[in-house]
């Protein structure tokens, strides 16, 4: 099927049926129709009461282009090219998803069915899906949900909530991210390590041991030397006056000893009277 589709496809559908002789996949095709309900136009079925409406009255189609259709079943009916320019229509804004409200109480369900089986797509992405919120996606994926006892994984596209084409498009793009997020993080880690051959592969350099630095001195100012020269002899001095013992102190000691000597000779004399 074409993109371009005619005004009132079912109206024209009804009009083909009823003055032409071309197929029912022919209109279908052309009226972007399924070919079971052309034939339900055909057999008054279908679109009872729509008036037909005539698509080469109203510029849409040639004599020409319906009668070699006739002529060949397995040729495609094309629109004829409009003489008037439409101008391009703005590019609305595509907002949230609108969802029913008999549907609403099933997004929950739908929302677990998505984390379970495609981790990968982000809050963003299952709010397009479902049309959701960012703070219920949370609760639901840390079970603070208020229901979530209660809560079984659906399906979105059984439940009605989006389509499979919209989910497998969703689920794609995820795939290529997390292709390309896994590449960028290789590309970062291949840089840190060496293969084995290059660990393990024997090295003619030899490793050089270095003696490990000693902090040296700085030099002495001839003035610190002069200090620390007279400190030393001040300390030198200061061990001779300690080690050499006092004449005053010899002279007293000596004395001491005399009178102890005399003091003992006295009464041995006096027991030998």
């Amino acid at each position: 099927m074409s993109d371009r589709r005619p005004l009132m496809p079912k109206a024209t559908a009804v009009w083909l049926v009823e003055n032409t002789a071309l197929s029912f996949d022919q209109i279908a095709e052309f009226c972007g129709l399924h070919p079971l309900e052309v034939k339900g136009i055909a057999d008054g079925e279908v679109a009872q009461g729509i008036k037909g409406m005539d698509p080469v009255t109203n510029g849409q189609l040639t004599r020409e282009e319906i009668s070699r259709a006739e002529k060949d079943s397995s040729h495609k009916l094309q629109l004829a090219e409009s003489k008037v320019q439409l101008p391009p229509l703005p590019q609305t804004r595509k907002g949230p998803r609108y969802t029913p409200v008999s549907r609403r109480h099933d997004r929950p369900n739908a929302v677990l069915w998505l984390l379970r089986n495609h981790p990968e797509l982000k809050d963003s992405q299952i709010m397009r899906l479902v049309g959701t919120t960012k703070p219920t996606i949370a609760q639901i994926r840390d079970r603070t949900h208020w229901n979530s006892a209660q809560l079984t994984p659906q399906d979105p596209v059984t439940l009605g909530l989006c389509s499979q084409i919209d989910l497998d498009a969703e689920v794609k793009k995820a795939a290529k991210r997390a292709e390309r997020d896994r590449k960028d993080g290789d590309i970062e880690k291949g840089g840190t390590l060496l293969s084995t051959a290059e660990t393990t592969a024997p090295s003619g350099n030899t490793a050089e041991i270095l003696a490990p630095k000693t902090h040296e001195a700085p030099e002495e100012t001839p003035e610190q030397e002069q200090a620390r020269v007279f400190a030393k002899l001040k300390g030198m001095t200061s061990h001779k006056e300690e080690d050499e013992p006092n004449e005053d102190d010899a002279d007293s000691a000596k004395g001491e000893e005399k009178a102890g000597g005399k003091d003992e000779e006295k009464p041995e004399d006096k027991t030998g009277e």
